[in-house]
Order: C-alpha cells, then structure tokens, then sequence
C-alpha cells in the first residue's frame, strides 16, 4: 500500500485509489460498469472507492446510484441539483476524492475498465499524470475527425509547450489532485489545466470500447462549444487574430486599391462601384462582428469570475 494514504469518510480505513465517474442519463450503463469496474479493482488490491457524480440526469440515474450504495459501501455518490457540465462533474468528483491514485473515466464503457492496470503499471513507473491513447475508436467518422480537429487546433493555438490532449481517461498521484485543486476557474476544460500543471505526464494505448448503451453526450456542437471555451481559457491568441486581421485587411485594401487605379490608368478598363463596395462591407463587417464575438466571450468570463458562484451544487450526498 502506498505511504500517507488517506482514510475513507467515516470508516478509518485508508484508501489506495479513487476512481471518478461523472453521468448524465447512464441508468442502462450503471450496472455492468459497476461489476467490471469491481473486479479489476478487486484484482489490484488495497482499498479503493468508486465516486459517481450525477450531472443532473433526467432518467433513473440516482435511483440505480443509491441501489449500488446499498449494495457496495465502496459505491459514494455527488448528486447535481441540475446539470453543471461534464468537466465541472469531473471537478466535483475529484474534490471528493481521497485516494493516493485518482482514477478519471467516463460512464458509457467506452473507457474499459480492463484497461486501467496499464494506466497504473505506467504511472509506477515514475509517472504523475498518465492518460489512455484510445486505440480502434468505435466513434463515429464525423466524431473522430472532429476530435482529431479539436486536439490539433487546441495544441497549435495554446502552444504551451506541454500537449493537451480530450482523453478524461487517466490515472494521477495526490500531487497532481492536490494541486489540480488549487484552479478554481468556472470555465474549466479539466485535461487542459491538468496539462497546464507540467507535471510528468505519459499516454499509453488502450483499447476503446463500444458503447454499452445509451448515445454519446459529446455532439459535434459540443465539441465547437469545448474548443471555444478551451481557447479562450488557456490563451488570448483569438484577441490578437484583430492585430493580425488588421494588417491583413489594410494590405488588402491597398492591393485592390492600386489595382483599380492601374486597370483604370492603363486599360482603361472601368470598375463597377456598387460591386466591390458591396463585397468590402460585408467582408469588414464580418471581421468585426466575429472580433467583437470574441471579446465578448473574453469580457462574458470575466463576469462569471467575478460573480463568485460555486462551481456546483450538491443536491444529495451518498457517502
């Protein structure tokens, strides 16, 4: 059993590992996650807790919860008053967590749990922060590719010299959770801040599972939405697109202008104002409009920081 490890709520008894799993309407997947889950865990050895987060679930969620914590006081669980976001869930489950090792997975067993002895056997080897490289995703085309898309932009854009990767799938020492703690942003893309720390990080291939059932929470739309939030919470590169779009448009103006001048000089050739005054509005337009989106987006996080709202709101508590 590893040093200084904590002790489970109320029982004096130390624990090894924490494994967090935030839901929203995984009633279908809650059961079978929970046998597979228990059996490696049992298979590891040393004490461990399993700490569900429901993200505001509309189906029967809470009610298969509140079976297993009958059934499995291994079984903890941080019920929403509504639904907060899935890296908020995240959040709360890893402020809840008391274990040495605190494992992240997700609830539809895409994230097997067979796969968590490598992420462990890698961290043992001298690693803080080790994440799973899914192999053979059994995503959709559209769903990877946008994926693939989201890691690329999102590393090109921050280059903080640390990668980030989407993969929730990871194993971390008490340092890590420690400090991972200490950000408290409303805006929060967990993988990205768990990048940020610098802390020694590993990725090993794991094998993706299909879905148990149910459909994916992640749509295309949210994945936009992510990249946006993750942008703007990790740099101002999109501010300084106005700086670049600002030359742009007046070298722009001046290649076009002296292309009229010329056609008209030497050839003669007369320009059709209406047109090409049209198209000069509507393209100036567009570049304001969307740099006054992004300030916004700026100046809107701002005010959520200010407010000082907690990040969530724990309805129920099974402990």
């Amino acid at each position: 059993m590893l040093s200084g490890v904590r002790e489970l709520r109320g029982t004096g008894e130390a624990v090894q590992y924490s494994v967090v799993i935030p839901l929203f309407n995984e009633e279908e997947n809650l059961l079978e996650l929970h046998r597979r889950l228990t059996v490696v865990m049992e298979r590891l050895g040393g004490t461990y807790e399993i700490i569900f987060v429901d993200d505001g679930s509309k189906d029967r969620s809470v009610a298969r919860l509140k079976e297993l914590h009958q059934q499995d006081a291994r079984v903890k669980a941080l019920i929403f008053s509504r639904n907060f976001g899935h890296h908020v869930a995240l959040t709360a489950g890893i402020d809840a967590a008391r274990g040495e090792v605190v494992i992240l997975m997700d609830g539809d067993l895409q994230d097997q749990p067979e796969e968590i002895p490598k992420l462990l056997a890698k961290l043992h080897e001298g690693y803080d922060v080790v994440h799973g490289n899914r192999k053979n995703r059994k995503d959709g085309v559209a769903k990877r590719v946008a994926s693939r898309m989201f890691v690329a932009v999102v590393n090109r854009v921050i280059g903080s010299g640390q990668p980030i990767n989407s993969e929730i799938f990871r194993v971390m020492n008490r340092q890590v959770i420690d400090e991972l703690k200490r950000c408290r942003e409303v805006s929060r893309f967990i993988t990205g801040l768990v990048s940020w720390l610098g802390f020694k990080q590993a990725g090993v291939d794991v094998e993706h599972g299909a879905r148990f059932a149910g459909e994916s929470k992640y749509t295309i739309w949210k994945l936009m939405k992510l990249a946006l939030n993750t942008f703007t919470s990790f740099s101002y590169f999109p501010l300084q697109l106005a700086t670049y779009l600002g030359f742009f448009t007046a070298l722009l103006s001046v290649l076009v202008g002296t292309s009229i001048i010329l056609l008209k000089l030497i050839y003669g050739i007369p320009v059709a104002g209406y047109a090409s005054f049209l198209v000069a509005v509507l393209f100036l337009g567009g570049i304001q409009l969307i740099m006054l989106g992004l300030i916004g987006e700026y100046i809107g996080r701002i005010y959520t920081e200010t407010q000082g709202r907690p990040l969530y709101i724990v309805r129920e508590t099974l402990s």
